[in-house]
């Protein structure tokens, strides 16, 4: 059973591979919908022309992980979701953000694996913000409490030679914060990190190729004006590097207390802290919508699951 969206000039086909299901149609469909957004919204436009979102039903309930692959037309995404998904856990989702972000950046080596989590880690909760889906305090709270995750250890030999989980994700997370505040600081928050991922999109780096990392932040800085994505990878490739996560907060103004996060707009970097998480922020085009349309050609199937 197939459903298609529409979001701007991209099409979503919606595959539900058991064929009958248990999921309402329609929560699937507006949770999709809100991921889908809410990428374009970053992007300025939605990464790829076409994706194919696999759906295999589960028992249990929430989404339980995925994988996102390259394909001839844009890319095809598999997603695990629980038979007893509730509206809410599809709203509170961030998977699929997470998934659909993977088709807006190129394939690298495996070595430098952590680019790939780091900004689908560190964008998709901006990415739901600006589309309205997420508290900026809910964001901090999270951010404030994983970040710490992807600081070196002992034995650490760098970003491109350590592959442990928290260095992969938050590790390259921290790359994407320390870029975002670095364009900004540069720029007087004219610029950010999305104008160089969206440069390096628009200069044809979506995940149908793969790339180089040196040409991917080369063509990210120039998009931006600065040399903020090169020298912070020349000072993190292949030696640990320690970051002041504390004074980082101090200086956006992002305080924690019992719990509960506040802003103080005083800070040095408060307006960089505003900037993040508004942007300029571009309406998304309408994604329209085509009941059950029985259309699936020249997908490759078979494609193993997990979470990537």
């Amino acid at each position: 059973m197939t459903s298609t969206l529409f979001v701007g000039n991209s099409r979503i086909d919606v595959i539900f591979e058991s064929g009958y299901t248990r999921l309402s149609t329609e929560e699937v469909l507006r949770w999709v919908q809100m991921a889908a957004e809410a990428v374009h919204g970053y992007y300025g436009r939605f990464p790829v022309a076409h994706v194919s979102l696999h759906i295999r039903e589960t028992h249990g309930a929430g989404v339980r992980g995925g994988m996102t692959f390259g394909a001839a037309d844009g890319g095809r995404i598999n997603i695990r979701v629980g038979s007893e998904t509730s509206a809410k856990q599809f709203a509170d989702d961030w998977m699929l953000t997470h998934e659909m972000i993977h088709l807006a950046f190129p394939q690298m080596a495996d070595e430098h694996h952590w680019i790939e989590e780091g900004i689908s880690t560190y964008v998709e909760p901006i990415a739901r913000i600006r589309a309205g889906h997420l508290t900026a305090e809910r964001m901090w709270a999270d951010v404030m409490r994983d970040m710490p995750q992807g600081l070196p250890e002992a034995g650490d030999r760098g970003l491109d030679h350590t592959h442990t989980w928290g260095r992969t994700y938050w590790g390259g997370a921290m790359f994407c914060l320390l870029a975002d505040v670095g364009i900004r600081r540069e720029t007087k928050n004219k610029k950010g990190l999305e104008d160089a991922l969206r440069g390096i999109l628009d200069a044809g780096g979506d995940i149908r190729h793969g790339w180089e990392l040196a040409e991917a932040l080369r063509i990210g800085d120039q998009a931006t004006g600065t040399r903020v994505l090169e020298k912070l990878y020349e000072e993190m490739k292949d030696k640990p590097v320690p970051v002041g996560l504390n004074a980082l907060w101090k200086d956006l103004g992002v305080q924690q207390n019992a719990g509960e996060v506040k802003f103080d707009d005083a800070a040095k970097d408060a307006t960089i802290r505003r900037g993040i998480t508004s942007g300029v922020v571009r309406k998304s085009e309408s994604v329209s919508r085509e009941p059950h349309r029985a259309v699936f050609a020249g997908r490759t199937a078979g494609l193993p699951w997990g979470a990537r």
